[in-house]
């Protein structure tokens, strides 16, 4: 399934953390770390970039009672997900420096008489 996800300050956040460094694995708690979000706001966006074929995720081989912690559920960006966080990304970018622009005159254009 592929489509983009609505782009919200949260899910721009998210996607900045997997496109900082693509080839990593990343797990949920480790994301919330990373940008400061809570669980409520970061599991529904990975599960909507899985479902949109962004991420794709996996259980982590360990035996929980041997780590003394649960299992861990991994995330990483497709290839394809990677090329779309990239491009969607850039576009919020450009929409980001276009709304500073029309907010703020350029140097020397308003003046007092």
């Amino acid at each position: 399934m592929s489509g983009e996800p609505r782009m919200t300050v949260t899910t721009v956040e998210v996607l900045q953390t997997f496109v900082r460094d693509a080839s990593s694995e990343r797990y949920g708690l480790e994301v919330m770390a990373l940008t400061g979000l809570p669980s409520g706001t970061v599991f529904p966006i990975l599960a909507r970039l899985e479902g949109l074929g962004w991420l794709e995720s996996g259980w982590e081989d360990v035996d929980p009672a041997a780590v003394g912690r649960p299992q861990r559920r991994y995330y990483r960006l497709t290839q394809e997900g990677l090329e779309r966080a990239e491009a969607a990304l850039a576009k919020v970018a450009r929409a980001r420096e276009k709304r500073r622009s029309v907010l703020r005159p350029a140097p020397g254009s308003v003046g007092f008489s």
